[in-house]
């Protein structure tokens, strides 16, 4: 009996797009940082390619993950989360892995016309972009993926801070201005970094004790509940004060600190997940760091314009 074929409902589901805000928040505050140096040429056709390519990479991240996870039993009827695509049986694990390849291609064709837009794909600075590229591909499938998964050693909030907050920010700025970035605007991409790692560290404390009967050491697992939670609350104030501190140094108007109108939200919502108890109840948490995160890089873009 052949397999049933996976209807088109099935591959958005499983791309999950409610991260793709998180996933867009590093380019537009490196869209922002760019208006700094507006003479440069902030480029609107670079501003969407680089919003595609992040949405390929980031569907290809969300169905790595899926498929790593699945073949290694990882993600069965004892999960907490929202009940994975492959984990249903929607998707059978060919169909995803054919999926993969075809949108590891995409992210990479995406990324070439990109630098092609941005005028330095055939430089040296184009070529070290395109390595970058191609890291990137690698990390957004053996997060979960292949023999000796990163993610599975704890080593995902570190890839995290990298892709989505340092590499993410600085690159897409650079990518306008073909500029090197001032050392300032390491602030801002650290804080995308640390509340983007703060997403991964709720959904692996959401999970953790799941993850741990089954051999997967996140980050959240080797802490243990009450230092992750500490970590956790650490991760998101860093982010603030990151931003803060660059806003200090780099004052122009009082709207310059619009995104502190976000703060209460993110005191509240650290207070809750310190008090936590029962692990269902920080999914919710997820979609409050994430639109968060999403919002502060948008109220950052809009005070640098004007």
């Amino acid at each position: 009996m052949s397999k049933p074929e996976p209807k088109i409902k099935d591959w958005i589901n499983a791309a999950r797009l409610r991260t793709l805000p998180l996933a867009f928040s590093c380019i537009i505050m490196g869209t922002a940082l760019s208006f700094n140096d507006l003479l440069s040429g902030f480029s609107f056709s670079v501003f969407l390619l680089t919003l595609l390519t992040t949405l390929f990479l980031q569907v290809l991240s969300n169905w790595a993950n899926d498929y790593g996870d699945f073949v290694k039993g990882t993600d069965n009827e004892t999960r907490i989360g929202p009940e994975r695509s492959l984990q249903s049986g929607a998707i059978n694990s060919d169909s995803m892995r054919n999926a993969i390849i075809i949108m590891s291609f995409s992210a990479l064709l995406s990324g070439i016309i990109l630098l092609y837009l941005s005028g330095i794909l055939m430089s040296s600075t184009g070529m070290l972009f395109l390595i970058f590229g191609l890291i990137a591909i690698w990390a957004a499938i053996r997060y979960t993926a292949g023999n000796n998964p990163y993610g599975y050693a704890g080593l995902g909030d570190m890839a995290v801070f990298f892709f989505f907050g340092l590499l993410g920010v600085l690159g897409s700025a650079f990518l306008h201005t073909h500029e090197i970035p001032d050392i300032l605007d390491v602030f801002p991409a650290a804080s995308i970094g640390f509340l983007s790692a703060a997403v991964l560290n709720l959904n692996n404390m959401r999970d953790a004790k799941d993850d741990a009967s089954k051999g997967k050491r996140s980050m959240a697992v080797r802490l243990g509940r009450r230092t992750s939670k500490i970590y956790h609350a650490c991760l998101v104030t860093l982010g603030v004060f990151c931003l803060i501190f660059y806003k200090i140094i780099e004052y122009q108007s009082p709207l310059d600190f619009l995104f502190i109108l976000l703060t209460p939200i993110l005191v509240l919502h650290i207070m809750r997940v310190m008090k936590n108890r029962d692990a269902k109840e920080l999914d919710p948490e997820l979609r409050v760091v994430a639109i968060s995160t999403f919002s502060i890089s948008v109220l950052f873009l809009v005070s640098e314009l004007v």
